[in-house]
């Protein structure tokens, strides 16, 4: 039997997994977990062979929950499930060590032979991430942001000035302007708005 721990904010797409998991014979759910921080000390308690991982959640999201699993324990294998699939999500996922990466609107017998799969050690993709990890290698981006030039450029996107910035982030406006100069740098641009489609063409913000 597979043990599966279920991890995303929404009560309801839990409800989901769990109907469509725990009606096949050999996988089961162990648990739910409802945010990163809940999920890192369930997989802890409860050793599940597959987790899977929404990545957007508040507080600690998906990809910070992931790395810190994996780095205690390689015992559990994590599949991200999720309605996102920019170059910047694929790739924190994939770099934390996640074994899978799948979208939600993947049917069930997509989303069991996923588990199915990732219980033997085997990576799975979802066509169209597989299809962006691939130009990710044949086209590197040069320079990738950080997570927090990423939160910073975000909320730039959201039209907050360096002072709503700091208050939102909890840092000073001085540190948001060096990582936007950073950020400037490694894009090649020299203002907002350019940093800002740029980091979009990209893949590199939500």
């Amino acid at each position: 039997m597979i043990t599966v721990l279920l991890v995303d904010d929404h009560p309801v797409v839990r409800d989901g997994l769990r109907g469509m998991l725990n009606s096949e014979p050999d996988i089961t759910v162990v648990g739910e977990a409802g945010s990163g921080l809940e999920a890192v000390a369930m997989a802890r308690a409860l050793r599940p062979e597959v987790i899977l991982m929404d990545l957007r959640m508040p507080g600690m999201d998906g990809a910070d929950a992931t790395g810190l699993i994996l780095g205690e324990s390689r015992a559990s294998k994590v599949v991200v499930v999720t309605t996102y699939e920019t170059d910047s999500d694929i790739l924190r996922a994939v770099e934390a060590g996640a074994s899978g990466y799948l979208l939600k609107d993947a049917t069930r017998t997509e989303l069991t032979n996923a588990v199915r799969a990732a219980s033997r050690g085997e990576t799975v993709l979802a066509p169209s991430v597989a299809g962006r990890l691939v130009r990710q290698v044949r086209n590197p981006v040069t320079h990738t942001l950080s997570a927090r030039e990423v939160q910073v450029l975000s909320l730039v996107a959201k039209g907050q000035t360096n002072a709503e910035i700091g208050r939102t982030l909890h840092i000073s406006e001085a540190t948001v302007k060096t990582h936007l100069l950073r950020t400037f740098n490694k894009l090649d641009v020299s203002d907002r708005t350019a940093a800002v489609t740029t980091a979009m063409e990209r893949g590199l913000l939500p």
